[in-house]
This record gives C-alpha cells, structure tokens and sequence, in this order.
C-alpha cells in the first residue's frame, strides 16, 4: 500500500492520464507524466513531467527512479518500454495485460481459449490470405483490422465483397491485420472492471455505448440490455481479468446479438472513455478506482448513483462548452486541449438523471 504523497508515474499525457492525475491528488498521491508530447492535458495538472520518446532508455530509467509504482494511461506505449521499466520499478498492470491488448489476433485467441464467444475472425498478411479468409467468413460482409494500432475508427475499412478485397489489403499497407466477419448486433456494450493485487475485484454497471464513424459518442447506463446478457458479460470481464493477474483496471468491448449471444470485441488495461459517467454517477470513479488499485488501496464502492448519458465533446461540438453550465443536471469535463481538429475529444459532458 502506498503511502500519502508517494509518486504514482503515468506513461501518456492524454486525457486519461489528466482525469487520473486529478483523481490521485485527491487520495493524496502525486503524478509523474513521461509523455513525447509537449503542454499535455495530464501535464496540466502533474507534479511532475518528463518530455521524452518512449524508446529512450536513459530518461525512462530515471522516470522509474524518481517514482513509487509505475502504470501507463493508453496501451499503444512500446511493450519494451514497460520491459524496462519494470526492471527498474514495480508497473501495474504488468506487461501481459498490455502485450494481449496490443494486438487484435491475440485478444480474440485468448477470449476462445477462455470458451469466450467472439465474431468470425482470421489471421491476414497478404492478399491471398484476405481473399480466402473473406470466402471463409466474408459471406455477410467484413471488417478488415490492423493487428495492432489503430484506434477511433483508424486502421480498418469495411468490405462488402470479393471484389473490394484488393483495395483493402492496399489501404492496410501490407500490414499483419485481422478479418471479421460482420455480426448483426443489437447493440455494442463494455465493462469496467478493477482488480488489487490482493485479488479483489469490483466491476461497475454495463455501459451502453453508440458510436458514429468508429468514434464512441454517447454511453447511456443503465443499458437496455436483459439481466441474462450483463451477467454473461460480467462474469466474461472478471475472467478475463483474473486470467491477465490484472492490477488496475480493464475496460472490455462486447458485441450483443440480436439474439442475445455476447461476443468479446476488445479490451484495454486502462481507464476508458465509456467509463466516464462513473466520474458524476458512482459512488468511486473509474479513475479513482484505479489509482486505488495501482496503489495497493482497497478498492471502492461502484454502486451507481442516478441514470446517466455521457456525450462525448468531439471537435467542434467544444465550442459551445459555455452552454452546458447553464444545465443543473450536466456535469462539464474539458481536458485542456488547445487545437481542435475534427474527430478529437476535446471533453465530454454527464447528463444526471434526464437528458
């Protein structure tokens, strides 16, 4: 358990890195932000920052040095650099959470191994492979995916034929990807699970999630779903989470069926923008939750508090942040970010209770 005032060291300066900074100060924790990027949001309102690339084994060395547990805020950060960090200081979660969670193929194998139920998928590093794999699966239509990277839409087009095959293997450039084939799903829902090293583990209501061009938009909870579906998913998340050895929190994307199959789509050790209501209608939010867990705490209450809808604040949809202040029942969460380009989260906002 670490002490009042201890260091908690975050890798990224993006948002969640901020909402975690923030959420740490109140447990009496200060943040050290090891970022490439310059004036980051979680810079903002750290302690500390070092600006550096992630492959720069001198600084990150000294980073781990200068703090008391080590945990990172997205998982595209080079599984080599948790390698050395962990040599150095203890990183949670550790580095197979993270390594399963960068790349498509080995979520989806580790969900089978567990008898988890996931869409149609295969491997795909050539043209050839792709072609064949869309006959196999392709029937209803596809989704051609990087392995790795890629996130908010990126890094995947839709194909609806044969025919269109050689252009989305063009469009991959000759990257490792994946292929799915398309699920007629009633709705895409997420847990948001938290685990300590002592074993405990504490998951929040389901989030129901809609999204428009691979962008979430809006989480509305309760979800719709039936008692049946959210337990089936709950108990998949706390699986999962067990099988990892998760130390921190894990946010899993689940496709649910028409007929009411739930199907693991993918998941991220990290706090997750579905997540957010947690911040305005929980008891513990997501990001103190995870502070606590990173820190040895025991972790707290997820009993939800009132309905709620998060809205994400893409792009320009920030312009107009002033008007939310004027709604008693909306709660106001910009993350510091200066330049609007289309497609980025500039803040999100909590409906309580009623839009």
């Amino acid at each position: 358990m670490l002490p009042a005032c201890s260091v908690i060291g975050i890798l990224g300066g993006g948002q969640l890195g901020r909402m975690t900074a923030l959420a740490a100060a109140n447990l009496g924790y200060k943040t050290h932000i090891y970022t490439p990027e310059e004036n980051s949001p979680a810079s903002q309102v750290a302690y500390k920052t070092t600006v550096a690339a992630y492959n720069n084994a001198k600084a990150l060395k000294a980073f781990a040095q200068s703090v008391d547990v080590v945990t990172f805020e997205f998982e595209n950060v080079p599984a080599e650099t948790i390698r050395i960090l962990s040599e150095v200081k203890q990183t949670h979660p550790s580095l197979e959470p993270l390594y399963i969670a960068q790349n498509r193929l080995r979520e989806k194998k580790m969900a089978t191994e567990l008898g988890i139920k996931t869409a149609p998928f295969l491997p795909v590093s050539s043209l050839g492979e792709l072609e064949n794999a869309f006959r196999e699966i392709g029937y209803g239509g596809a989704i051609l995916k990087t392995a790795e990277l890629g996130y908010d839409g990126k890094g995947q087009v839709r194909i609806r034929g044969l025919e269109e095959c050689e252009d989305a293997w063009k469009e991959m450039q000759n990257q490792p990807s994946i292929l799915e084939g398309f699920v007629d799903f009633a709705c895409e829902i997420s847990v948001i699970i938290a685990r300590n090293e002592e074993g405990q583990v504490a998951t929040y209501d389901i989030n129901e999630n809609t999204h428009k061009d691979g962008i979430l938009r809006v989480t509305r909870v309760p979800s719709s779903v039936t008692p049946d579906v959210e337990n089936t998913a709950t108990q998949n998340a706390i699986r999962i989470a067990e099988h990892l050895g998760l130390v921190g929190i894990l946010a899993i994307e689940f496709f649910v069926t028409r007929e009411g199959e739930v199907l693991f789509n993918e998941m991220a050790p990290r706090p997750h923008n579905s997540g957010h209501w947690t911040m305005d209608a929980a008891r513990t939010s997501q990001f103190e939750q995870f502070v606590r867990a990173v820190a040895g705490l025991p972790l707290g209450s997820t009993e939800r508090t009132t309905d709620v809808t998060m809205h994400n604040l893409i792009g320009d949809d920030v312009l107009v942040w002033q008007q939310y202040l004027e709604r008693p029942n909306v709660k106001l969460h910009l993350y510091g970010k200066t330049k609007i380009t289309e497609g980025r989260k500039m803040g999100h906002v909590n409906y309580l209770g009623t839009e």
